[in-house]
């Protein structure tokens, strides 16, 4: 199997090193793969750490915005690069588990063979502090409510895909957080899988608790509207 491993950073400079470990403990002699890390215009140390990991690892490709453009835009840099036809995402923080990354192949490998589908981790025993947890509560309801989707984590940046769903997708800032939304939006049959939650060890998040709420709650609106004005044909051939 070939893969093209994602991870989209900003300010995570003591994150690349023991991450990047851990990608290659679950993957070696495994799988074929590389793994793209994009700097979304950091502002600390992560971009001599990536450097410096570039110079000893040859597996590992990394690309760079001057200006920070936003997680859903430093994913599609990495996926429109990849050089594999599949792709797997897992957040630069830590908190993502890599040991996790042989169970979600396992799982895209015995789904139906040429079936359109997508891998969607599943957050379990969360590590977040309890104004996130409550946060991320909200959101899954509210995606349950307003998108009529019952994605279980829509805000686990652990997934597997292909290029080629990923290409078919709308492209908007955020569009990250609804990935398993619009993928079935798109017809693909989206599977959950539980993995692991762990604390950062390292820097603090990027992003505020109320910021991106109010702003998920705009983007929501946005995808259901979306939703409405899709159709997905159920195609009969015709000898």
């Amino acid at each position: 199997m070939k893969i093209s491993v994602v991870v989209p950073v900003r300010n995570e400079s003591e994150n690349i090193d023991p991450l990047l470990a851990e990608i290659h403990a679950a993957l070696d002699e495994r799988a074929d793969f590389e793994v793209i890390y994009v700097d979304d215009g950091s502002d600390d140390g992560t971009r001599k750490r990536l450097h410096a990991a570039r110079k000893r690892d040859p597996r590992l490709r990394v690309l760079r915005h001057r200006r920070s453009c936003g997680q859903s835009a430093a994913i599609r840099t990495a996926v429109l690069a990849a050089r594999s036809a599949l792709v797997l995402t897992l957040d630069g923080d830590g908190q993502n588990d890599p040991a996790d990354i042989p169970k979600l192949l396992s799982v895209w490998r015995d789904a139906t063979p040429g079936e359109c589908r997508f891998i969607a981790g599943v957050r379990r025993s969360r590590s977040d502090g309890r104004t996130k947890r409550i946060a991320s509560r909200f959101a899954n309801a509210a995606c349950r409510l307003l998108l009529r989707d019952d994605t279980r984590d829509i805000g686990c940046g652990f997934r597997v895909f292909s290029v080629e769903l990923f290409r078919d997708l709308p492209q908007f800032d955020h569009m990250h957080r609804f990935l398993p939304v619009l993928a079935r939006r798109a017809g693909a049959n989206v599977i959950s899988v539980e993995v692991r939650n762990r604390p950062r060890r390292f820097g603090r998040s990027n992003y505020g608790v109320l910021d991106r709420l109010w702003v998920g709650i705009v983007d929501l609106v946005g995808v259901a509207w979306l939703q409405r004005r899709v159709v997905v044909p159920e195609i009969e051939c015709s000898d």
